[in-house]
């Protein structure tokens, strides 16, 4: 596995990744804000500038959206989850920052298992999500690094 940035070509395989990692982890959504949230992420995550895991054909594994220290997205196939392809791609992120800033949505015990494994402390907490929808999100801060 190594990690390069994202082209316009990986657009389709990033969305199926962004899919079925929904699918898999966020079972706290409503059909209604699921089918909104796809929508907007199929306008912008396709030409974003994310950071890609991929195979040794170069097939995309997971991504991860960084503006600057924040991590905006960090998402990873079903299917490759627990070989530690989120820890590369945060460990790559933090290769580059002295901290990490996130946010996690807090009925997602997976992803907040992953963020607290990786040393990752809440540092707060918005009853909404970013786009004003009910879904509690938890502000997280990767661990001091020397």
């Amino acid at each position: 596995m190594r990690i390069r940035r994202s082209t316009a070509g990986d657009g389709q395989r990033v969305l199926a990744i962004w899919r079925g990692a929904v699918d898999a982890t966020h079972d706290f959504l409503s059909r209604e804000d699921k089918e909104a949230i796809a929508a907007e992420v199929a306008d912008f995550l396709p030409s974003a500038p994310l950071w890609l895991a991929v195979d040794a054909d170069d097939r995309a594994l997971g991504f991860m959206l960084l503006d600057g220290a924040r991590m905006e997205a960090l998402f990873i196939d079903p299917a490759q989850r627990g070989k530690g392809i989120g820890r590369a791609l945060v460990e790559h992120a933090l290769a580059g920052a002295a901290e990490i800033l996130t946010d996690v949505n807090e009925q997602n015990a997976q992803a907040v298992g992953f963020y607290e494994r990786m040393g990752f402390v809440v540092t707060g907490r918005s009853a909404l999500d970013g786009q004003g929808r009910g879904y509690p999100l938890l502000h997280l801060k990767s661990g001091t690094r020397s």
